[in-house]
């Protein structure tokens, strides 16, 4: 008897010691994944030497035809739709926030969602998949599709297309802000842009602890593509954000990127999972059944410090999701990129239901 205690004590350890099946499972194949070490290769090549990107013209909105139709659709769309701006760039563009909820000049008892494109500005995709939701939605709500209206009468969906014009207007990965050295102690302009998904607070000193951890996916030295700026939150862009979370009480945000085919949650500076890693790789698990992506550990990409994810994850408990869309930087096929739009109205639709369960517990 005394043996069969003893064993099944010993089972019953194992069994809190190992992590579920699923996310177990999960990690297995992030190691063994050829194509998974493709992605990540792919990856860091991406973000670390940037090339001009060509696409045809008229396939992505730019700024200024952003601008004209989020302000036009406030207008026939008042009474469920606003559009504000939170802050402006380096070179004066206003970084736009729409809102979408029944009672859109009201702050309700709603559960509230934050989307996020085109940190990186030459990631096109990345805001044009919500500029497309933006208008799907209000093109749906009243023609009694179901899901359209239970999410804008339940929810309330904050949107920022382009958290990065000024890159999207230039074509580049950073913003266009000038640099003065590493850490801005040169007179002399020394070179263009911040990396700005590098630039949030979040574990952001543990760079200078452990730089050979981290040095392919950040960086001190300015000319570099993910170059991380002089201190957290030294973005016009950031702030812009910093300030609209403190204010704002988000339980899912979703940060969408180019490429991959990934969903990528907390943590990227630690393999320690998040305490709330059950709920990550449910919900996660549901968004890649919806777009076919692969869910993991953003680390399992590679290191980072100072993305969103896990600055808003760290800071407030969002659960905080990074999608990396498709195969590459900027698609010039327009089928292919009406592809990643569609499938991720369905995705953001899922993650407005999932947050109103969230919210009641």
């Amino acid at each position: 008897m005394r043996k069969r205690t003893i064993a099944l004590c010993i089972i019953l350890v194992g069994i809190l010691l190992v992590p579920s099946l699923s996310t177990a499972s999960l990690l297995r194949a992030q190691k063994n994944d050829l194509a998974f070490e493709t992605v990540r290769e792919q990856h860091l090549r991406d973000i670390q030497n940037h090339f001009p990107i060509i696409v045809p013209q008229g396939l992505y909105h730019t700024y200024d035809e952003m601008t004209i139709l989020l302000q036009g659709l406030a207008i026939n769309h008042s009474d469920i739709m606003s559009v504000v701006s939170i802050g402006k760039t380096f070179e004066g563009r206003d970084l736009w926030m729409v809102k979408l909820s029944d009672n859109v000049n009201q702050e309700e008892d709603e559960p509230d969602i934050l989307f996020m494109g085109a940190h990186h500005g030459d990631e096109k995709p990345s805001y044009e998949v919500l500029i497309f939701f933006i208008q799907f939605m209000v093109d749906n709500y009243y023609n009694g599709t179901e899901s359209v209206r239970e999410a804008i009468n339940n929810t309330e969906l904050f949107i920022m297309p382009m958290v990065n014009p000024d890159g999207v207007e230039a074509g580049t990965r950073k913003n266009c802000a000038p640099n003065h050295g590493p850490f801005g102690l040169q007179k002399k302009i020394t070179s263009i842009g911040v990396d700005l998904n590098r630039n949030y607070g979040y574990r952001w000193f543990l760079f200078f602890l452990c730089p050979w951890r981290y040095y392919k996916a950040t960086s001190v030295m300015d000319r570099t593509n993910v170059y991380r700026g002089e201190y957290p939150f030294s973005e016009n862009e950031t702030q812009a954000i910093k300030s609209f979370m403190e204010t704002h009480p988000i339980i899912i945000s979703l940060s969408y990127h180019t490429s991959g085919e990934l969903v990528l949650y907390p943590w990227g500076y630690t393999k320690n999972p998040p305490k709330d890693e059950e709920v990550f790789v449910s919900i996660g698990e549901n968004i890649s059944r919806l777009d076919n992506y692969t869910l993991s550990q953003s680390i399992y990409l590679y290191p980072t410090l100072g993305d969103d994810c896990d600055w808003a994850y760290g800071e407030y408990g969002i659960f905080s999701y990074t999608i990396e869309l498709g195969t590459v930087q900027a698609t010039s096929d327009p089928q292919d990129l009406l592809e990643m739009c569609t499938s991720h109205v369905n995705v953001n639709l899922y993650v407005c239901q999932r947050a109103q369960l969230l919210q009641k517990k």
